[in-house]
């Protein structure tokens, strides 16, 4: 079998020098490629708000600043220090058409060629960056964050699926890369607009990004002799030497059925059938529910409630508070996404179960506003990255790790779908909670 097919098949690189700098050079470009994918999605929730500001600053009968952030509906003054709208509109925008490429892509995507997904990936960043830039109304403004949403969900599906046909390593270097956007994205845009550009200046600028992107995928990667860049591949199964080891993702059978399948598996070629996708994806649920559910959690802190914590007597200012909330959480996020070579942690339900006290917490907290400070939740939000991230990192590792080599390729694709669903639910969920803590 050639090394095209032979996916994860071969987790064991060479010692000798040309072995070494090929793993170096594919881990280097995981994360560059998890950078690039996720920088648009992670500038745009913030870059779209200002630019959006800017536009509503030109209409002389707008509302000042101080009058949104204190009156509500019936001229009532909220107890919160709140903006009219949910910081979750934005992410609603940035996470729907995601969301919506992961559902139905695992069933078609195979039939586009890696070289071309990557180049539609390049195309659509491109495309949100300008349009953003360019923007004189709301719903531009929000196209060009469809366009960033499409680009980092196509990019995320096919860079983990493109990670079985290379050593199992590079997912750890695809997590700290997806880690690092966000940090690397909020500080460069900070740092830009700080410095004194203006957002559209600053959006330009980050034009280099989906260059960056090409780079890394077509002059860093060192791919297989007969990897299939431009062309569909033929899917062949043959088990890899770590399939003693591998536990089936299809647990619904016994011992021996699972060894009499593994031995129809062998001989078995050609792509999936419909029936065998829906019977993987049933497999999957045990994996893609829990992290779900730390997504779910997760955004609705980062969405819901992180706006509503607000400690007037702090020396930092409301948006210098959230600005380091979310500054902290996508620190904790790089560390635990960067941590696969140190700690691998296969029981991702006690994740999801972790993320969801800390949810439980800061909502009793906004209502009853126990907290005494906001050291107290800049620490809450650091661990609920570390639990988040941690928990997308180990997902995907033992999915590869526990997949047939033919179930693989697809597995990855469908398995992505947990985290923007969850995302997508957490954000509806924001809507009325913010609504209801403001009207207070």
């Amino acid at each position: 079998m050639d090394q095209a097919v032979s996916v994860n098949a071969d987790p064991d690189m060479p010692s000798d020098i040309e072995g070494r700098s090929s793993r170096w050079r594919n881990w280097t470009g995981f994360w560059l490629l998890g950078l690039c994918n996720n920088f648009a999605y992670v500038v745009m929730l913030s870059a779209a708000h200002d630019i959006l500001k800017q536009q509503g600053s030109h209409n002389s009968t707008s509302p000042t600043p101080s009058t949104v952030a204190l009156d509500v509906e019936g001229g009532k003054r909220s107890r919160y220090d709140c903006s009219p709208v949910s910081t979750a509109a934005v992410l609603l925008a940035d996470i729907l058409p995601t969301l919506m490429i992961k559902f139905s892509a695992p069933f078609f995507i195979h039939n586009l060629p890696y070289g071309f997904r990557v180049l539609v990936c390049v195309a659509t960043a491109i495309a949100s960056f300008l349009v953003v830039s360019f923007s004189s109304t709301m719903w531009i403004s929000v196209l060009g964050v469809i366009f960033a949403s499409v680009s980092a969900g196509l990019g995320e599906l096919s860079f983990l699926s493109l990670t079985v046909f290379f050593s199992r390593d590079v997912l750890g270097g695809w997590g700290s890369g997806t880690g690092g956007a966000g940090v690397a994205g909020a500080l460069l845009y900070s740092c830009l607009t700080q410095a004194g550009l203006s957002p559209r200046n600053t959006l330009l600028i980050m034009l280099v990004i989906p260059v960056a992107m090409v780079i890394s995928y077509f002059f860093l990667l060192v791919f297989p002799p007969s990897f299939p860049q431009w062309k569909c591949r033929e899917v062949e199964s043959v088990r890899g030497r770590d399939s003693q080891s591998r536990q089936p993702l299809l647990d619904d059978t016994d011992e021996e059925e699972e060894r009499e399948k593994g031995a129809e598996e062998d001989k078995v070629t050609g792509p999936l059938t419909c029936i065998e996708k829906l019977h993987i994806t049933k497999g999957l649920l045990r994996f893609v529910v829990p992290l779900g559910v730390v997504y779910f959690a997760e955004y609705f802190i980062n969405q819901g409630l992180l706006e509503l914590l607000y400690f007037p007597n702090f020396y930092l200012s409301h948006a210098e508070q959230y600005r380091w909330y979310q500054t902290l959480y996508q620190v904790g996020v790089l560390v635990s996404r960067s941590s696969l070579c140190c700690v691998k942690f296969r029981r991702i339900w006690a994740l999801s179960l972790l993320q969801c006290v800390n949810a439980v917490l800061l909502l009793l907290s906004v209502y009853y506003q126990f907290l005494p400070s906001a050291w107290l939740v800049f620490v809450i939000v650091l661990y609920e990255g570390l639990l988040g991230g941690a928990a997308y990192v180990n997902t995907f590792y033992f999915i590869s790790k526990e997949t047939g080599d033919r179930q693989r390729e697809f597995a990855m694709v469908a398995a992505s779908v947990g985290d923007s669903l969850g995302i997508a639910i957490s954000g509806l969920i924001a809507f009325p909670v913010h609504r209801y803590f403001c009207s207070l």
